[in-house]
C-alpha cells in the first residue's frame, strides 16, 4: 500500500511540474493558424514529456491506506477510514446515525 501512495504522490508532483508546458503545447497544437510543420514539432515536444506528468495518470487514493475506491474528495480519505475516524470523534460534524 505504501508503494501505491508514493507512486500517486510522485505523479501528482510531476503533474504540477509540467502542467504549464503541457497546456502550452496542447494549445499550440490545437491552434489553426500555425502551420503543420510547427505542429509536428510541438507534438514531438509534448511526447517527450514524462507520461506520469499527465493528469489522466493521477488516481484518487486514500492518504492513510492507499485504497482506490470510495474516496471522499474533500478529505482524500476512504469511506471506511472516515467512518472509523467519525466513530472515534476525530472528525468534526459527524455523528453516529441511529433511527
Amino acid at each position: 500500500m505504501i508503494n501505491s501512495i508514493r507512486r500517486d504522490l510522485s505523479r501528482r508532483t510531476l503533474y504540477k511540474k509540467y502542467e504549464k508546458s503541457r497546456l502550452i503545447y496542447k494549445s499550440l497544437i490545437n491552434d489553426s493558424s500555425i502551420n503543420p510543420q510547427d505542429k509536428l514539432t510541438y507534438i514531438s515536444k509534448l511526447n517527450q514529456l514524462p507520461r506520469n506528468s499527465s493528469k489522466v495518470r493521477i488516481k484518487n487514493r486514500c492518504t492513510l491506506t492507499g485504497r482506490s475506491h470510495g474516496i471522499h474528495k474533500f478529505y482524500r480519505i476512504s469511506r471506511i477510514k472516515i467512518r472509523d475516524l467519525a466513530n472515534k470523534g476525530l472528525l468534526v460534524g459527524y455523528t453516529k446515525g441511529s433511527w
